[in-house]
């Protein structure tokens, strides 16, 4: 295990710039296929070797460090979505500088604010972004320059250079920083407002990554890895090393919609897959799909947040392999993976949402306090802290808030939960999301989830007088039968009558997360003020789930 490991790390740091390199070394002639196009390069397609990508990488950072980046220097990426931010990034990390990531999703006011805490960064970014999310942001004193990958700076000449300028600049040797110096920067998912700016480590990364390397073990080399993930998250880089360095086939998607995912999956036959908790969600069609996209899959991956069981049944149930596995991680992006578990067929019908695993042995110690921060003994609920050695440097900008969620080396993660007396950890809420009536939020989203099939999404957030109210969001959008929702909800603690939103109307983040804050907002607003609502549910003598 040590030796592979050492084919994507260096020392014991994980360095970006060196994943397509590493991996080239091995078998320069594993096979990537993409489900669009680049869009620095269109016309190179959409299959590619990882020594091809190395190649482009290695050309990438030439044209970064001919326009004048140097080593230590921040380079902010925002751009359209695909899968040239990941190059953009490596190649930025190749020759020292230190990327960060923007969502694509975030508004141009975020990106603003983000771009003010990162002191004068290089924005690379490309034309339809300029024009559109960033037109009315000023960049004058906010960014060292703009790089456009792409496109053309139509009327803003100012500061703004193109990195086909660069055609032909001299290749660079890579350029590795101390494991300890931040070398990548990474936002929160923003569920609780403005995003923070988490600066990541080589030597934290290499920790993150021994765990999860165990996932791809089994297939290594023999299956093709299919990875939908965003690209401006940790866990894409930790991804794309572990099957990498295995040689396993990868298949990297940038649009997750169910009619486009489903026929790249039949093309490509995938053994593992991996997205967002939110993106199974809308492929629970995929398992009635024409040419069963889901029936060579061997083990399902999820990384981000807990999984609904319904979900992880229909993934399950859609394999046509003899022992499929869903694996699920529980992280965040300041620690990356804490706990983690697998399903089978026989075990998926009794899952218990809440239960996210075992806190992973030997790199995450994990304890649950009270408000005082004392340990709880276990099956108690309270605030969920760590200690590891994955942990990010600081928040960029924000060291007092970073400081704040560390109490004697242990690291308050922001969720509550209990650990049993066996030591697995079950997630109960979100400690900003806490409903003073209800014992768990997403334990009775599960319950919902299950008993309604008709569901999509279902949150409840606190209504203007801490009262709990449940938006929902159904597949094709269609109004929710009332009487259903009575029959699904007669046990369960009191709620207000439910709002139905749009589906694409409720407030995401860039790991498709819902943002609670935001919807709270649009509740108290009165919104939707059209749509379907239902009757008052429960009662006094209801109880809990």
């Amino acid at each position: 295990m040590h030796a592979v490991l050492r084919r994507v790390t260096r020392g014991n740091g994980f360095y970006i710039g060196e994943i397509f390199h590493a991996a080239a070394r091995r078998k320069a002639t594993t096979e990537v296929t993409l489900d669009h196009p680049l869009q620095w390069a269109p016309e190179r397609g959409v299959h590619f070797t990882v020594g091809e990508l190395a190649d482009q990488i290695d050309e990438l950072a030439a044209r970064l460090w001919a326009a004048g980046v140097r080593p230590t220097e921040r380079v902010a990426l925002y751009k359209t979505d695909n899968f040239d931010i990941a190059l953009l990034a490596c190649a930025a990390a190749r020759i020292g500088a230190v990327p960060a990531l923007l969502s694509p999703a975030l508004d141009g006011s975020v990106v603003a604010t983000l771009l003010d805490r990162l002191e004068e960064p290089w924005l690379v970014t490309d034309g339809d972004t300029l024009a559109g999310a960033l037109g009315d942001v000023r960049m004058d004193g906010l960014v060292r320059a703009v790089l456009l990958s792409a496109g053309d700076a139509g009327p803003r000449t100012e500061h703004v250079r193109t990195l086909a300028a660069y055609d032909g600049a001299p290749r660079r040797e890579p350029v590795f920083l101390h494991p300890r110096q931040p070398s990548l920067i990474t936002h929160s998912s923003g569920t609780t407002g403005i995003p923070k700016l988490a600066v990541h480590c080589p030597e934290a990364g290499w920790h993150r990554l021994v765990p999860q390397r165990i996932v791809a073990w089994p297939i290594r080399e023999r299956e093709t890895a299919a990875l939908c993930i965003t690209f401006v998250h940790s866990r894409f880089y930790q991804g794309l090393a572990m099957f990498l360095s295995h040689g396993n086939p990868l298949v990297i998607a940038v649009d997750p919609a169910p009619e486009r995912i489903g026929p790249l999956f039949v093309r490509t036959r995938p053994g593992y897959i991996e997205t967002h908790p939110n993106t199974y969600i809308d492929w629970e069609e995929l398992a009635d799909a024409p040419g069963a996209p889901l029936a060579g899959v061997r083990v399902f991956g999820a990384t981000f947040d807990a999984m609904h069981p319904r979900t992880i049944q229909r993934m399950l149930g859609a394999s046509e392999r003899q022992r499929p596995v869903f694996v699920q991680f529980y992280g965040q992006s300041e620690i990356g993976p804490m706990a983690g578990r697998w399903y089978t067929r026989r075990s998926a019908h009794k899952a218990d949402g809440r239960c996210v695993g075992l806190p992973l042995p030997g790199f995450i110690s994990m304890r649950v306090v009270d408000s005082e921060g004392k340990r709880l003994r276990a099956g108690r609920t309270g605030h969920l802290e760590v200690r590891s050695r994955t942990r990010i440097l600081t928040y960029l900008g924000e060291d007092n808030r970073y400081q704040s969620q560390l109490h004697d080396g242990w690291w308050r993660v922001g969720d509550m939960g209990r650990l049993s007396r066996w030591g697995l950890l079950h997630l109960m809420d979100r400690e900003v999301d806490r409903i003073d009536t209800m014992d768990s939020n997403l334990a009775v989203e599960d319950l919902l989830m299950s008993r309604l099939e008709e569901l999509r999404e279902v949150v409840i957030v606190a209504g203007p007088g801490g009262e709990p109210v449940p938006v929902v969001a159904t597949l094709g959008e269609r109004p929710l039968d009332e009487q259903r929702w009575r029959q699904a909800t007669h046990d369960l603690p009191p709620m207000e009558p439910f709002r139905q939103f749009r589906f694409e109307d409720l407030p995401r983040t860039s790991t498709k997360k819902i943002q609670r804050p935001e919807l709270v907002r649009l509740v108290r607003d009165g919104l939707p003020r059209a749509g379907a609502t239902g009757g008052r549910q429960g009662s006094d003598e209801t109880m809990e789930a």
